[in-house]
Parts: structure tokens; sequence; C-alpha cells
């Protein structure tokens, strides 16, 4: 299938305590990096579903970039920058 998304399982069971700031803060990376592949995945899936539908997913990935920017912010702060 052409365009066709690269499907991966994962366990998104996390703990909501982090034992340090440190461990916080690398928490926060990954989970920033992990919902910026998702929101990739999701326009290349807006690609294959039709038009309506696809609006949707469209306008979704704009809300989920919005909340990464957020969270690329706050990992600001942490680091100080």
């Amino acid at each position: 299938m052409e365009n066709q998304i690269n499907a991966h399982e994962h366990n998104h069971e996390h703990s909501n305590k982090a034992a340090s700031p440190e461990e916080t803060l690398a928490l926060l990376e990954y989970m920033l990096g992990h919902n910026r592949h998702h929101a990739e995945d999701l326009k290349k899936l807006a690609e294959n579903t039709p038009d309506a539908a696809s609006e949707y997913i469209r306008a979704a990935v704009v809300d989920f970039e919005k909340a990464n920017e957020k969270l690329e912010q706050a990992l600001k702060q942490m680091k100080g920058e």
C-alpha cells in the first residue's frame, strides 16, 4: 500500500511521578519526541482518508502541534533557557 504508515506498538503506561527533577525532564523530553512522531503519523494518515474526515485529522494535528509547542516551552523553562 502506497503511503502506508509504519505501525508500532508501545506501552503508554507512564508513571505520573518522577523520582527526580532530572527524571521529570527526561520523561518530558521523551514524551515530546513521541508526540511529534505521532503528529507525523497522523499527517500521513490524513493523506489516505476521505476528504471530510481528513480535514478533522488535519485540524487535530494542528491542535497536537500547539500542545507540543507548549510542552517545548515547559522544557525550556525547566532547562533555564
